[in-house]
């Protein structure tokens, strides 16, 4: 089960996406699905999520919500639920379904899920490494879908094949107690760079990415460790534009999108990198190369 403090980093992550994902989800679509999923009994963060929804009443009228909430082993989450519930939309619907996450195919199937968007929150803690193909299967079926996923190492790669095509990964690494391993899958640049946003604001953990960059995430970071990736990724593959720059520190980094520009500066500054045009803005079409004799 997670430590208090990596718990309420979950928590407050989950709530922070949701409150990304629910508008943009219910502007595009008459119906969206929320899927929350647990594989033990700390389900906390299922009323942290249902007050979010019931907070949004005003947005919610007149447009179908379905909430599933798989939790094994939870007897009372329906009491828990139940008063938040009763003051939800009627066209927003909540059902607990019994079982841990393995049933969140079926779950969703009954739920009429596809062709819609869903937001699935898989949390595996307690479980032995990554949910099942047909889970993440399940999870990518929504249009679009998005996923926040608790498990073990080699989430990224199994999300990959199910179809998301956006992926971070990163580890909540409280002062004490157990390291929580989380992978974010998306296909919306906006919904990536609100997800970076929302894990430096979260308290009382740091961040590690898979490369064991465990920065400080105060208000004056630092920046070289990014910048020497950069510079790897050139190195990898040519010059690169800003945009594609920007995109690498989302996906393959602990940093943010924003975080990549001052990288950039501070490389152009020092000389190691040039940029094509030579001057104006660091807009996203702007060509970053290394410099001649650069490590």
């Amino acid at each position: 089960m997670p430590t208090d403090s990596t718990a309420a980093a979950l928590r407050e992550l989950l709530v922070r996406q949701l409150e990304t994902w629910l508008p943009t989800a219910l502007h595009r679509s008459r119906r969206a699905t929320m899927a929350l999923a647990y594989a033990h009994r700390d389900v906390d963060s299922a009323e942290a999520a249902l007050r979010l929804v019931a907070g949004q009443t005003d947005r919610l009228r007149g447009l179908r919500l379905t909430v599933l909430v798989l939790a094994d082993a939870a007897a009372d989450l329906p009491a828990r639920l139940g008063p938040i519930e009763a003051g939800l939309p009627a066209d927003v619907a909540v059902h607990v379904v019994p079982g841990d996450p393995s049933r969140l195919p079926v779950a969703l199937k009954a739920g009429g899920a596809a062709g819609a968007p869903l937001f699935s929150f898989v949390d595996a803690a307690g479980a032995s490494g990554v949910p099942d193909t047909a889970v993440l299967r399940a999870a990518a079926g929504g249009r679009p879908a998005e996923i926040l996923l608790r498990a073990g190492r080699g989430a990224r790669a199994e999300l990959d094949a199910a179809g998301f095509p956006l992926l971070t990964e990163v580890d909540l690494v409280p002062a004490a107690g157990e390291t929580a391993s989380i992978t974010f899958g998306t296909g919306s640049d906006r919904s990536l760079e609100a997800f970076k946003e929302s894990l430096w604001a979260a308290g009382d953990v740091r961040l590690r990415d898979p490369a064991g960059r465990l920065p400080d995430a105060g208000p004056d970071p630092e920046f070289d460790p990014l910048g020497r990736e950069l510079l790897a990724e050139l190195a990898r593959t040519g010059p690169r534009t800003v945009t594609e720059l920007r995109r690498h520190a989302l996906t393959a980094t602990v940093y943010r999108s924003s975080d990549a520009l001052r990288a950039l500066t501070d490389l152009l500054a020092a000389g190691v990198v040039t940029r094509d045009p030579a001057e104006g803005r660091l807009g996203g079409d702007v060509v970053i190369s290394p410099s001649a004799g650069a490590a």
